[in-house]
């Protein structure tokens, strides 16, 4: 039950999905909500392969409308929270100050110029890599899409739990205050079963492990420049690290594309 509710408190806090309940935010819940990240991503991934999937074989659309609801099921299941974040930490880091300054500007509720262009680059992009990589369709496609929310909310568990909070007040500082890292033994069991489920129905693993080895990639430079640039993690630079690390899959999806022919 209380592995359940922390899921619950995932949906609430990372998705657009109304839970229309109250739901305990004490310690042992907050915890078992950070071993959950994970699920909470691939419920998302299903969404979006699933959406995909109806729109490719029972609709009249095109692939051009098809990967606009696609793209657009990313912005709107997550109800912008990670964009936020993305915007805030693109505002902190161009505005070339020391830290503490950074982290006064990512506290500022005005967007600037910086978070506005940041922002449209990484949604144009996201569009370019999702039209041209559902061009040519195969079944491994729908699996690699679900498995990219997932991928990124792994790395976002694992900043969360290896690197030092910037302040101690925030999201960041009320998920990191509840578990240690050792609550990430959960990951790589996740990360095991899903592989041996994905067996069943497609033997091309490539991709796959490329796209883990991208994901593992990302959680060494976010770590690194997490500390670098803001003197560690915060909600907004865990929300840019989701951002980025998707962006990242959606690039390399798009290139095995045109090099490997996914």
């Amino acid at each position: 039950m209380m592995f359940w509710k922390g899921f619950l408190i995932d949906i609430q806090f990372f998705t657009a999905i109304p839970i229309r309940r109250e739901l305990p935010m004490d310690k042992e819940h907050l915890k078992k909500a950070v071993q959950t990240f994970p699920l909470v991503g691939l419920m998302q991934g299903i969404i979006y392969s699933a959406l995909l999937y109806l729109c490719l074989e029972f609709t009249p659309f095109s692939h051009l409308a098809s990967a606009f609801l696609l793209w657009l099921a990313t912005i709107l299941l997550t109800g912008g929270i990670h964009l936020d974040g993305w915007m805030d930490a693109s505002d902190a880091f161009f505005s070339y100050q020391d830290q503490e300054k950074r982290l006064e500007i990512m506290k500022d509720p005005r967007t600037g110029a910086f978070g506005v262009l940041s922002i449209l680059v990484l949604l144009s992009c996201r569009f370019l890599f999702i039209y041209e990589s559902i061009a040519n369709v195969e079944n491994v496609l729908f699996i690699i899409i679900a498995l990219i929310p997932f991928l990124s909310k792994n790395v976002m568990g694992v900043l969360l739990l290896t690197v030092k909070t910037a302040k101690n007040e925030g999201l960041g500082a009320l998920f990191q205050n509840a578990a240690k890292p050792q609550s990430l033994w959960l990951y790589p069991i996740y990360l095991i079963c899903l592989l041996i489920l994905v067996s069943f129905f497609n033997k091309q693993f490539f991709n796959i492990g490329i796209l883990i080895l991208i994901s593992a990639c990302c959680i060494f430079l976010f770590r690194r420049k997490a500390v670098k640039w803001f003197g560690g993690i915060t909600g907004d630079v865990l929300g840019a690290a989701v951002e980025g690390t998707e962006l990242l899959l959606w690039m390399t999806v798009w290139l095995l594309h045109y090099f490997v022919m996914v």
